[in-house]
Formats: structure tokens, C-alpha cells, sequence
């Protein structure tokens, strides 16, 4: 048996996927390395990587300034624990970061992923609300919302197909409506008549509803639920997990409404994608809020790999590649998808197509919409078949690719989309 057929038969026998169902799912395909915006399978294939690995790699993989950093700093400072430790990693990416964000944002919670950042901001938001003494308990979230899938987070995104078998087990959230169905403004306004000295914060996912099916929604709408929040005392919280670090155009989507949260929640791109990490921001007003000689008002809150020096120092190196130079990459990222959503919006099989920054999605005209629609697997299948991987969310498909895409790149995931859709 060859080492590649024993790391399929050892995955076969020991390894359970993410998302994936065991019983119905083709064989994975082993990869082997990585380079730019490919990846390359054990036979030598090369695979144009056209959602970021699950939209984490912002620059390319094997990026070498980031592999050079995550090798200097292994070497110096693996790991230590960060409860009365620190280390430059951690407190110069901090400082770096918190200079790139809405204004407003000093203070940086380490986690581990978008999942533990999303879990982070809620507690600050409800203990903070506690500690001033002021009985605000209800969180308010949208639907099609996704914030993650630990029970904090899954209960403030929507109720379905992710949440059900764990219904009885997540605490009730007020739900305002789909922003792009709807005027959530309105919505929030007449909640807020109703019971505004109840609520503690309101989460959304910034311009874009990622995994509810790249939902995109007004910047006036999101202002309006920012001034709404001020008025009323109410937290705001950011989950820009996948729209941050410029998926969207301008560095964190919430600057598309000229808007600052209290709370950001981070993770995906933020280490260029080499290394899992989550960030929640904070204003110093929460922070202060917590900040006492009474160790009873701590943030009980934590992880063992919280702002791993390594991760720290990818997650710097990333930052430090997102210039003017990658501004430019990324406009012209969205400039290709512009010219592709003109050509979708004339193709058989294609509608509703919508581009913002470098994410451009559009749905397959089917008869079995939703998730689990077939017809998501079947152009995944057909797409790898041509050397591209896309993950469509049940109809709906979308590009997200690494700012190292180049048009080419691009062209090939945008024919291999219209090819399959006319064939429909």
C-alpha cells in the first residue's frame, strides 16, 4: 500500500468531515500542497481554490512572508498561557489591528475562532448589562442569520436545518426579519416600542448573510439599525467573520455604512488563513465596564490557545500584506465579478446575481431550492472535474477567491458556472 492510498484508507476508517454526510458523500480527495490560489491533489491535479478554503486564505496559500513569520516565531515562542502573561506577538497585533478598525474599537478578546468570538461578544453583552444592574436580557438577531456553531452562536442565528436537533437546548432571541425581504428598520423600530429597556445588543452579519445564502443588504439599512442602537442604549455587534479583512471592498464591511460597532467579532482571513484565531473588539467603555478590585465582575471566559504567539504572528504578517497593493487586487477581483454578473444575468439557469467587493454569488433556477437542494453537489462535482472547487449553499453558488486570483483564474470558475447552468 502506497503512503497516498494509506492516508485515504486512514481517513475512510477514523476521520468524520465537517458538514459532510458520511453516507451520501463522494470520497475526499487528498491534497498534498498548496500554492497561490491552487491546490494540488495527490495525483498532481491542480485545483483553482475558488472560495478561500472555506474563505479564510485572504492572499494565497504558502504566502511566504506569513510561512516566514510562523517560522521565526516558532522557533522564539510557541505557546504560553495568556492569564497574566503576555508577549509582543499578541500585544503588537492588537495595536496594529486596532488602528485598521471603525473608530471606537480599543480593546482585542483572543479566541479561537469566529464560532468562540461570536460567543465572546454575546456574554460582554449580557454581563456587561448585569453588571450596571440593569436587567437586559434579550438579544436581538435576523433571519437567515449564521453566526456559528456552539450554542451561544447557534441561537442567535437562525432557527433550521443547522439548529434543530438542539432547539430545546438554545436560549430565545427577537427575531427581526431577512433585511434584504424586508424593512428591518421598521421592524426594529416597533420592537423597540415594545420592549427596548429589555434588550442588550443586536447582532448582524454586516452588507452580507454569508452561509443564509450570500444575502446581500443595504448600507441605509444597516445605519438605520446603528442609529436605532445608539438612540436606545443598545449594543451593536458586528460578526464581520467572513466579511472582514476586505471580502467586501473596504477593509471591515461595517464601512460601507460609515458605521462603528461595540462589538466586532473576527477570525476566518485574520491570519491570512494559515492558523485558526478569533478576535472580539471592544469599546473601553465595556472593558471599563468589567474592570474592578472585585475579581466577582471578571469575564470568566477563555481558551487554552488564546493569542497563540504563532498564530499572533501570522495574523500579523497578513495584516501587514493587506496595502495598496492588495487594493488594487481586490478591485480588480470585483471588476472581473461585474463583468461576470452582466454575462450571468443573461445566461439560462442563472438569476439573481449580485456582487459586492470580491464576493459575487448568484442561484441556480431549480425546481428543489434551499440547502439541501441536489443541484449544489451536482456542479461541485462537475466544477472539481474541471480543476475548480466551488461549495455552492444548496442553489446558490459564489465566488470568494484569494486576492492572488488572477483574471484567468476567475474566467475558468466563471465559464464552468455558465457552462452548467445552460446545461440545466
Amino acid at each position: 500500500m502506497t503512503l497516498r492510498s494509506s492516508v485515504t484508507a486512514a481517513d475512510a476508517a477514523h476521520v468524520w468531515h465537517p458538514y459532510t454526510q458520511h453516507g451520501a458523500s463522494d470520497d475526499p480527495i487528498e491534497i498534498v500542497r498548496a500554492d497561490g490560489a491552487y491546490l494540488f491533489d495527490a495525483s498532481g491535479r491542480a485545483i483553482f481554490d475558488a472560495i478561500s478554503s472555506w474563505w479564510v486564505t485572504l492572499h494565497g496559500h504558502a504566502e511566504p512572508t506569513i510561512a516566514a513569520a510562523i517560522a521565526d516565531q516558532a522557533r522564539t515562542l510557541e505557546q504560553v498561557i495568556f492569564a497574566g502573561f503576555t508577549h509582543e506577538p499578541a500585544a503588537l497585533l492588537a495595536e496594529e489591528l486596532l488602528r485598521r478598525v471603525p473608530n471606537g474599537l480599543t480593546r482585542m478578546f483572543f479566541s479561537d475562532d469566529g464560532s468562540t468570538a461570536v460567543e465572546v461578544a454575546v456574554k460582554i453583552a449580557l454581563q456587561y448589562w448585569q453588571l450596571r444592574g440593569e436587567n437586559r436580557r434579550v438579544i436581538v438577531a435576523l433571519e437567515n442569520a449564521y453566526h456559528g456553531d456552539t450554542f451561544g452562536a447557534m441561537s442567535v442565528s437562525a432557527r433550521g436545518l443547522f439548529t434543530d436537533p438542539f432547539a430545546e437546548k438554545l436560549f430565545e432571541v427577537a427575531r427581526l426579519p431577512d433585511p434584504v425581504d424586508a424593512d428591518v428598520v421598521a421592524a426594529f423600530e416597533r420592537l423597540l416600542a415594545a420592549r427596548a429597556s429589555d434588550v442588550a445588543a443586536l447582532i448582524v452579519e454586516p452588507m452580507v448573510l454569508g452561509s443564509g445564502g450570500m444575502r446581500m443588504w443595504s448600507a441605509e439599512s444597516m445605519r438605520g439599525l446603528r442609529e436605532l442602537c445608539a438612540r436606545h442604549g443598545i449594543l451593536f455587534i458586528a460578526d464581520e467573520v467572513m466579511t472582514g479583512f476586505g471580502r467586501t471592498g473596504p477593509l471591515f464591511a461595517c464601512e460601507h455604512a460609515g458605521i462603528s460597532p461595540d462589538l466586532m467579532c473576527l477570525s476566518k482571513g485574520i491570519t491570512g488563513g494559515f492558523l485558526p484565531m478569533g478576535a472580539t473588539l471592544t469599546t473601553e467603555e465595556l472593558f471599563a465596564g468589567f474592570r474592578s478590585p472585585d475579581r466577582k465582575r471578571t469575564l470568566f471566559h477563555g481558551h487554552s490557545y488564546t493569542a497563540n504567539p504563532i498564530a499572533c504572528a501570522a495574523a500579523r504578517a497578513s495584516l501587514a500584506l493587506l496595502d495598496e497593493a492588495c487594493d488594487a487586487r481586490r478591485r480588480a477581483i470585483e471588476t472581473s465579478h461585474r463583468a461576470a454578473a452582466t454575462r450571468f444575468e443573461s445566461t439560462p439557469g442563472i438569476s439573481n446575481v449580485r456582487v459586492l467587493g470580491t464576493i459575487l454569488a448568484a442561484d441556480l433556477v431549480v425546481k428543489d431550492a434551499g440547502y439541501l437542494s441536489t443541484i449544489g453537489q451536482t456542479l461541485k462535482r462537475v466544477a472539481l472535474d474541471a480543476g475548480v472547487l466551488l461549495r455552492p449553499l444548496g442553489d446558490t453558488v459564489y465566488l470568494l477567491p484569494p486576492y492572488c486570483a488572477t483574471t484567468a483564474d476567475l474566467d475558468r470558475a466563471y465559464d464552468c458556472i455558465a457552462e452548467f447552468a445552460e446545461a440545466l
